[in-house]
């Protein structure tokens, strides 16, 4: 009688463990699915954009990059000033965004704050995140272009030698696109950068505490360096998703083609000129758009990349 139970006992195990196995592998086959789907879909999108945008690759080659030009009425395109005001709006919003952002996350995830009062701020936060951009874009223009006018005048009246800040402030302008920008895409630094310092084991915290280290000197040396890839990886992601921002940037930066460093001028992206232009289109301006977009996907493309390059050259051992 034992011995039947146990030969029943040892099947019922083995039919468990057969299914167990059974059912990891579909999950893995569904994973690797997925995944092979979503390059597709990107592939796709790639050469859908890069067959639309043929004509303008073959009229202007790689001179679309270095030509400020954009011009519908006689077909010239250059798409310069965009490629300088994208990245240009960008790095303002990183510079601002970051310090913010890494800050608000140390706060979020030691215990800096009681739990409750922590718990309502993660929420605010992330509720960030989830405002279009086009009410950005208007609490921009009526709110914060004013407030921004002011501090640029006075930095142009103290600084305007210097060649970022050598044209007065009058509207929209790189400027506040760069701070729309920042508030944007500070949730995703926050709660990312968030996560990646929770996740550090608590282990090490306790050790670095135990050899006499102090609160502060376990977050910039223990903590901060354990998360550095994780934190890395949210200020890449931040980046892609500044060059992207279409709305909110086209309503602040004043859409003016062409290249002016300072940052008080108007200026343009490719995001913007996307925007403004593509529902008028035709013919070979549309192929011109269609190759703006193109270059703005490979330039979000390289920033994924680089991404990816610097966490794995940052991972800990």
């Amino acid at each position: 009688m034992t011995t039947s139970s146990s030969s029943l006992l040892s099947e019922e195990t083995k039919k468990r463990s057969q299914l167990r196995n059974s059912l990891d592998q579909s999950f893995i086959w569904l994973t690797r699915i997925f995944a092979l789907a979503v390059a597709g879909t990107l592939l796709w999108i790639a050469l859908q954009v890069t067959v639309e945008a043929w004509p303008a690759i073959q009229k202007y080659g790689a001179a679309f990059l270095v030509q400020s030009s954009w011009n519908p009425v006689v077909d010239e395109y250059g798409v310069l000033p965009q490629i300088y005001g994208t990245l240009l709006s960008s790095l303002i919003g990183l510079l601002i965004a970051v310090p913010i952002g890494v800050g608000t996350a140390i706060l979020l995830s030691e215990n800096f704050l009681p739990t409750q009062v922590r718990t309502v701020t993660v929420f605010l936060v992330e509720l960030l995140a989830a405002i279009p951009s086009v009410v950005y874009g208007i609490w921009g223009i009526f709110v914060l272009i004013p407030i921004l006018n002011e501090v640029g005048k006075w930095i142009h009246t103290y600084f305007g030698w210097i060649p970022l800040f050598s044209t007065p402030p009058t509207g929209p302008s790189m400027f506040p696109a760069g701070v729309i920008l920042a508030v944007m895409i500070v949730p995703i630094i926050t709660a990312i950068s968030r996560d990646a310092l929770i996740s550090v084991p608590s282990a090490l915290r306790q050790a670095s505490i135990g050899l006499g280290a102090t609160r502060w000197e376990t977050i910039f040396l223990v903590i901060i360096p354990s998360a550095f890839s994780g934190i890395v990886s949210a200020v890449m992601l931040a980046l892609g998703r500044a060059m992207g921002e279409t709305m909110a940037v086209t309503m602040l930066i004043g859409n003016a083609n062409k290249i002016n460093i300072s940052i008080f001028a108007p200026a343009n992206t490719i995001a913007s000129l996307l925007a403004n232009q593509f529902a008028e289109a035709s013919g070979l301006q549309v192929a011109a758009l269609m190759y703006a977009g193109l270059i703005l996907f490979l330039i979000t493309l390289f920033v994924n990349i680089m991404a990816e390059w610097i966490v794995q050259r940052v991972k800990p051992i």
